[in-house]
């Protein structure tokens, strides 16, 4: 074990020996973990989004063959129908407002809700500023995500106007759902009237059931009781809902991953050129040491060393400042009323991290195998 450490030390001088080089390969590793950290951040979050679990009991009923928001229109009236069916727990009427429909970033919603549901709707909201009370005292008044609020600098007291709609923060609001905390919850007969959509009008009911196993059961019967009606419906479960309506964003960050692929493979060449680099230009100081004993394994190690610590390096530098980057402003992207919200987890951090250190690791195998396979006398003659 202390060989083991000792090494470590001799791979940390021989670095720092040579600080230019060693500098610009960590700011080429962490340029590449940097982007390899927004990548990984976009397919996390959407997979937070459209993945169901076993705790889902929530369906969307929409308009049929409708999309944009704008485009989908209910009769609030069909809420009464709907509690009537066998299964259903809680119907929610909401109105949504977008400022644009298409994929694009930094997508304001308005969400209109019944006054007395709101708690219903979204009961894992919390009030971290002004009141619920203010918010019941003025019809124009909103709550917004905290990190909505934090993008635009609102707070309460403040107004402000975005898609044809101006309201006054009443308070700012956090969720554990991220897509909560990148809307404003306003009164839905409000939000009916300033987009001249009529009263009486929604977007979507938001229905809970009793238990998970009758989604299916109650979602087809929503759709028979409408089907002949003037407004038919198409209800799915909440995460299906979005990961239909949002398809073009799907299919934007999918091809992010190529980026990854990209990120990984420049972090490897650049560590793996940096240290075959590194072994030409030392070949006498590998042959002194396997003159004083030290057999090729440990040149070997001295090698994966130097190769882990630009890794590790890079890695905690450039993933750093990523996670720090996308917390600070607060990413989101929309299609056609759904909002998706870019904020790194620790799970992001950590698999950053280790996969900066395995690359170094990995990048540095042909450099060691090399650096152990030189002969001796040559290299002493060189």
């Amino acid at each position: 074990m202390n060989a083991f450490f000792n090494l470590l030390k001799l791979a940390w001088v021989q670095l720092i020996r040579h600080r230019v080089r060693s500098s610009l390969t960590i700011l080429g590793v962490a340029s590449g973990m940097f982007l390899f950290t927004a990548v990984e951040t976009l397919q996390r979050s959407l997979a937070k989004a459209t993945a169901a679990t076993a705790a889902d009991t929530t369906l969307v009923v929409y308009r049929e063959n409708r999309f944009c928001p704008s485009a989908s229109r209910l009769p609030e009236h069909f809420a009464d129908e709907i509690r009537r069916i066998d299964g259903v727990r809680e119907v929610i009427p909401v109105k949504i407002l977008v400022n644009n429909c298409g994929a694009s970033l930094d997508v304001i919603t308005f969400r209109g809700v019944p006054e007395g549901l709101l708690k219903k709707f979204a009961p894992e909201i919390e009030i971290v500023a002004g009141s619920e009370g203010a918010w019941s005292k003025r019809d124009d008044a909103a709550l917004l995500g905290e990190t909505f609020a934090k993008r635009r600098g609102l707070k309460p007291g403040d107004q402000f106007d975005a898609a044809g709609v101006t309201v006054s923060v009443a308070g700012i609001l956090r969720s554990p759902f991220p897509q909560d905390n990148n809307v404003a919850y306003v009164k839905l007969p409000f939000l009916q009237h300033a987009s001249k959509s009529g009263l009486g009008v929604v977007t979507q009911f938001m229905v809970r059931v009793h238990a998970v196993g009758s989604l299916e059961s109650v979602a087809n019967a929503i759709d028979e009781q409408f089907r002949s009606t003037q407004f038919p419906t198409d209800t799915r479960p909440e995460k299906a809902f979005f990961a239909e309506t949002a398809a073009e964003l799907i299919e934007l960050i999918g091809f992010t991953r190529w980026l990854g692929v990209g990120a990984v493979i420049a972090v490897t060449a650049l560590v793996a050129n940096a240290l075959l680099l590194a072994v030409r230009g030392r070949v006498k100081e590998n042959a002194v040491l396997r003159t004083l004993g030290y057999p090729g394994r440990a040149i070997a190690c001295l090698v994966v060393g130097e190769g882990g610590m630009l890794g590790l390096a890079g890695g905690l530098f450039g993933v750093g400042l990523g996670a720090v980057f996308l917390r600070w402003q607060s990413f989101t992207m929309g299609n056609e009323g759904q909002t998706l919200a870019i904020q790194p987890d620790a799970f992001v951090v950590t698999a950053g991290i280790s996969a900066a250190l395995l690359l170094g690791v990995l990048a540095s195998l042909w450099p060691a195998f090399q650096a152990m396979t030189q002969p001796i006398v040559k290299n002493l003659r060189s």
